[in-house]
């Protein structure tokens, strides 16, 4: 029999809040994190607006010299599972937890590549001998996991998963499974990118991925309208400390929400574009709502992948229609990336976070800048504000170059 999953932290870093609470309050109210770049000069970039982290100080989750040794992707994802251990009350009681059945999960998409074009200007302009000799543990995906880890003594299971977009929520998914199936307690679990930097902003833009109105960032990130032109990218982190059930409730904790379900799949299509009508999203959509021994009509909220691309947002929606049926028409169907713009590998650690909030609350973000709706994309996306009413089931979708995907099921905790 699988063991049950439960959610007991949570840790975010997005555009519009440095935590939980205020990317919460933010998401509700509908606030739009979208700004010029300020991490470099985008003057003479085509696209000169991002979704960036601000005001963050590493210094309040790392200590000075582990700040000059860490990618801003891993401090994000330092600081974001801090605030989830803080809330599962488990950074002061490590001693409840086995460290050899406790592990880390953590997904990043790119990795630490603001330090890879640092290094590398410095090997082309004053030499090899220049290159740091943290180059390479600064910028390697898996430094994160190393470090979360590290810092916990978390002896488990450790990796990091590389699935583009899907990255985070593919690390969540996976810790599941460890926990449902006996491997591990604990895990912390999900995502992190710090990708606003000229290299990836200039390989985006070229390849037209990008909404292109710098005279107006805030309403760029339009999911579902039919004037959308492209994502924003983002930068954040996502966390979450997944339980095993009766090991929370044995020492008290307090319950988010239970992870119940989890699909994986791929397009086996292209390597950017989706497949048609979504046929591989549909397929981890209905993997994971069985996977929690339900069925589509139990579905009462979808956080989409929603990208504001044309071909994603067109594609998720048919996608959705028909792993859901007419029941789709019951449901919302919302996309934070137009507030939280694009994180890339962070975004299904990230979504899932807001997911089970969405679970716990019974509010729905609304998904801002939907003003003329696109006719292939004609489902209930809260476009008028937050939505309130009760969601006991939920699926997050996210999708990544390459033809991943990847749907989470999660349960409101009704205490049973």
């Amino acid at each position: 029999m699988n063991r049950r999953v439960v959610i007991t932290g949570t840790g975010l870093l997005t555009a519009v809040g440095l935590d939980v609470p205020s990317t919460w309050a933010a998401l509700l109210e509908g606030k739009s994190g979208a700004g010029p770049i300020t991490q470099f000069d985008a003057s003479q970039f085509s696209v000169r607006f991002a979704c960036e982290v601000k005001g963050f100080d590493p210094g309040l989750y790392v200590d000075r010299k582990e700040v000059k040794r860490t990618d801003r992707f891993a401090q994000f994802a330092i600081a974001a599972a801090t605030q989830a251990m803080r809330e599962a009350g488990l950074e002061e009681s490590l001693g409840t937890v086995d460290p050899e059945r406790f592990g880390v999960i953590v997904g990043s998409g790119i990795g630490g590549i603001h330090t890879f074009e640092e290094q590398h200007a410095k090997l082309i302009e004053r030499g090899p001998s220049r290159v740091s000799p943290f180059f390479v543990p600064m910028f390697i995906s898996d430094i994160a996991a190393g470090l979360i880890s590290i810092r916990y003594n978390a002896k488990g299971p450790n990796y990091c998963t590389v699935s583009a977009c899907a990255s985070g929520a593919h690390a969540v998914g996976n810790a599941f499974r460890l926990i449902q199936h006996g491997e591990a307690d604990v895990m912390i679990a999900g995502g992190t990118e710090a990708t606003v930097s000229p290299q990836t902003t200039a390989g985006f833009a070229s390849m037209k991925a990008l909404s292109e109105r710098n005279d107006s960032p805030e309403t760029a990130s339009r999911p579902f309208d039919a004037g959308r032109d492209g994502f924003v990218l983002g930068e954040g982190a996502g966390i979450v400390v997944l339980e095993e059930l009766e090991h929370a409730l044995a020492r008290g904790a307090t319950i988010v929400a239970e992870v119940v379900g989890y699909g994986q799949t791929a397009d086996a299509y292209h390597i950017t574009a989706p497949a048609e009508g979504g046929e591989g999203a549909v397929r981890a959509m209905l993997k994971a709502v069985k996977d929690a021994g339900a069925t589509p009509d139990d579905v009462d909220y979808v956080n989409a992948h929603g990208t504001s691309t044309p071909a994603n947002d067109k594609n998720e929606s048919a996608a959705i229609r028909t792993a859901l049926g007419s029941h789709a028409y019951d449901i919302v169907v919302g996309s934070t990336k137009s507030m939280t713009g694009h994180t890339l590998g962070a975004a299904g650690g990230v979504e899932a976070v807001i997911t089970a909030l969405v679970c716990r609350e019974g509010k729905i973000p609304p998904t801002i800048n939907l003003t003329e709706r696109d006719p292939d994309c004609d489902l209930d996306y809260a476009a008028g504000g937050m939505v309130q009413r009760p969601v006991k089931l939920a699926l997050t979708n996210s999708f990544g170059f390459g033809g991943h995907n990847v749907s989470l099921a999660i349960r409101r905790w009704d205490g049973e």
